[in-house]
């Protein structure tokens, strides 16, 4: 059987994002909420993959080994208070790049979709950007929720624009949690 899975997106989701990276744990900040938001969608058992473009490695202005220990640490933390996060792919590439990883293309989810048994059809994509939209969009997840944290309220409109319209768009990320096991009820 396949397993339900929530993609979510880090910065602007998870942790607040800066205009500037996320170049640290010193400078990875939890948005309020989010520790309760990824350990009530474990409790209803979901699988949390993140799925999330993090340019600053190829811009230079982070190591593989300090995303790394980012990473660690947020995982660590969530499990604390009993947030399971099943794995984290992410994008190193700049956007002139090109390639087929970085959102809004679907290659992280489709990696992700190779190295575990998802079913698309019934996963959620929980974003903060256009981009997160249109690779839950074209990537087929079931559902797009955009959160108004991060760069959500300035995406609504873009997306809006463009007629890509999310499932819901979410006040936060435990607001969307709210709506997503209420689907599952």
């Amino acid at each position: 059987m396949k397993e339900k899975v929530v993609f979510l997106d880090r910065d602007g989701v998870i942790n607040y994002d800066s205009s500037e990276y996320i170049k640290s744990w010193n400078e990875f900040v939890f948005i309020p909420k989010s520790k309760k938001a990824v350990k009530l969608l474990s409790d209803y058992g979901f699988s949390i993959i993140i799925i999330s473009n993090q340019s600053g490695i190829n811009r230079k202005l982070i190591l593989k080994d300090e995303l790394d220990r980012i990473h660690i640490n947020m995982i660590k933390s969530l499990g604390e208070c009993g947030g399971i996060i099943k794995d984290i792919f992410y994008c190193p590439h700049t956007p002139e790049q090109e390639c087929r990883c970085r959102k809004p293309k679907t290659g992280l989810i489709e990696k992700a979709q190779k190295k575990y048994n998802i079913d698309l059809l019934s996963s959620v994509m929980v974003g903060d950007s256009t981009k997160d939209i249109e690779c839950a969009k074209k990537s087929g997840c079931k559902k797009a929720i955009l959160v108004q944290t991060g760069n959500g309220i300035e995406s609504e409109k873009i997306l809006s624009d463009r007629n890509i319209f999310p499932d819901y768009i979410a006040r936060d990320i435990y607001n969307a949690v709210q709506w997503i096991i209420g689907l599952k009820s």
